[in-house]
């Protein structure tokens, strides 16, 4: 069993396992937002970036059926031959209010990559509004707006958005790192 992952063993993995444009464009915007974290909070860029890269990864295996989200993730990458505790915990952390799920978000780690695969969801539906449909000029204002309204993108999770202030990081701050991260790829994601 291998305890370490590279990007591109991740990325193998990726186009192994999750088929689905929107929830490959989805996995690439968490893993540049958690890079862009990585390095706000002095971590490891890597292996923040993939954790946003397979956080959903069983999602086309599981079609729909989310009793099984993330500990499936985790039974793939073990069949894979990975056995990374870290890296296992974050995973299954993001599906904390999932029913089915007993999960529960612990450390920084946690709290930072469930925010921000939400706030990429934010961001997506956000610019499908504006004029331009561009991601670039974004205001953290107006994704505050966003998020007051339940109505708008109403499967994003809000509270796990707003809990990173936990982590010592405003939301203001928060949002700007996932805006600019995000304008960084915004040439790959089609919207």
């Amino acid at each position: 069993m291998k305890n370490e992952i590279s990007y591109q063993e991740a990325k193998n993995l990726l186009d192994k396992y999750l088929k689905t444009e929107f929830l490959r464009f989805h996995s690439r915007e968490t893993e540049v937002v958690m890079r862009r974290l990585a390095k706000h909070f002095n971590e490891n860029q890597d292996f923040w970036g993939i954790s946003g890269l397979l956080h959903d990864l069983d999602l086309d295996i599981l079609q729909g059926n989310f009793a099984l989200h993330g500990l499936t993730t985790v039974k793939i990458l073990r069949e894979e031959g990975f056995e990374i505790p870290e890296l296992f915990a974050v995973i299954l952390s993001h599906t904390e209010g999932i029913p089915e799920s007993t999960a529960k978000r612990v450390s920084n780690f946690d709290i930072i990559l469930s925010a921000a695969e939400n706030i990429t969801g934010l961001i997506s539906a956000n610019t499908l509004l504006r004029p331009d449909k561009k991601i670039a000029g974004t205001e953290p204002k107006s994704l505050v707006k966003r998020l007051k309204s339940k109505a708008f993108a109403a499967s994003v999770n809000r509270e796990f958005i707003y809990d990173i202030e936990k982590t010592g990081i405003s939301l203001n701050d928060f949002l700007q790192i996932a805006i600019d991260a995000m304008t960084e790829i915004a040439d790959e994601i089609r919207m």
